[in-house]
């Protein structure tokens, strides 16, 4: 008799209220398939009362426990709803234009202090390897492995390290399994360095300084042959992308770390939500980087043997990156003003 009484009290409130939820799921259908543009002047002022009168017709079914089919239809309306008039109305389109256009060079622009760190820390290693290994070959064998050097040795003859930096062998790989190599351990780096930054930044540190030395020693074996303006030449076309998206990397987790460090009058978990958007910008953008310096490599690199042309190719890709970063732009909010 009680379940009767419900099913019969559920139908009858469904019926004095379903002509409102039709009119308004009509309405969240025509902006889910042409956005609210699909809507009138009138319709868009009667959306919001709509939307109230659902959101009420929802608490009385909870609150009376009628049929949960219709409390799960009201709750599904009123997500919609609720993200139709609150939420975002950017198209995807947009969205990645705002991405490029502000948000990313926005992200990197106001932590420039950890650009700056990160780019000295990598920069340092990079010359700490250089210089040990170009006084101690011995060096070499601690900063690079045997898979990674393939045969780029202190030991290894001008000849061969020549061969290796002008055309492609195809026959074990060569240039081409040296290079996806690089780029695979550079993404990795970069990777890990960003999400490893929650660590007060230190392994962050520790691997930009390490990847550093890796870089410094390689360059080292080849200056050693007389091979490094050849070098430079062969890492330029895509290493001023790679590794200044390393570098990214390396600056977001150490955004990530310093909130950290030093969360302020805020506890250590919110100091590091308050930086995790605009760290995540950041890393979404080395992803990015990262493909450009995979199209670079897998093609300028190794189609192109002029090393003037391939310094212009890195010299111009560094140019491009540094202007989009640093360029002035509007923040966020004179943007939405």
């Amino acid at each position: 008799m009680k379940r009767r009484t419900l099913t019969l009290k559920s139908k009858r409130f469904r019926e004095e209220r379903q002509e409102v939820w039709k009119e308004m799921e009509t309405m969240l259908q025509r902006i889910e398939a042409r956005s609210v543009r699909g809507l009138t002047d009138e319709e868009l002022i009667k959306l919001p009362r709509l939307y109230r009168s659902t959101l009420s017709s929802l608490s009385v079914a909870r609150a009376t426990s009628l049929d949960q089919s219709v409390v799960t239809y009201l709750e599904s309306l009123c997500t919609r709803a609720y993200y139709v008039i609150y939420g975002s109305q950017q198209r995807l389109r947009d969205r990645i234009y705002n991405f490029f256009a502000r948000d990313w060079p926005l992200a990197v622009q106001t932590a420039w202090k950890d650009v700056a760190a990160s780019s000295f820390i990598f920069a340092l290693g990079i010359l700490i390897g250089f210089v040990l290994v170009s006084n101690n070959p011995d060096w070499f064998y601690s900063f690079m492995s045997a898979e990674m050097a393939s045969g780029r040795t202190p030991a290894a003859s001008e000849e061969y390290l020549r061969s290796t930096i002008y055309g492609y062998e195809s026959e074990d790989g060569g240039l081409g399994a040296f290079a996806a190599f690089l780029f695979s351990n550079n993404s990795r780096v970069s990777i890990f360095a960003f999400a490893l930054g929650f660590a007060f930044a230190l392994p962050t540190v520790a691997l930009l300084l390490y990847n550093g030395l890796s870089i410094g020693a390689f360059i080292a074996v080849f200056a050693s042959k007389g091979l490094g303006f050849e070098i430079g030449g062969w890492l330029s076309i895509h290493g001023t992308t790679e590794l200044f998206a390393i570098a990214l990397a390396g600056a977001g987790g150490m955004l990530i770390g310093r909130a950290v460090a030093f969360p302020g009058d805020m506890t250590r978990v919110e100091s590091m939500r308050s930086k995790a958007e605009q760290a995540a910008i950041i890393l979404g953008g080395v992803v990015v980087m990262m493909f450009v310096a995979g199209l670079l490599e897998g093609f300028g690199r190794q189609l192109i043997d002029n090393d003037w042309v391939r310094y212009g190719i890195g010299g111009s890709m560094l140019t491009f990156w540094l202007l989009y970063f640093f360029l002035p732009r509007k923040s966020l909010e004179s943007a939405k003003a």
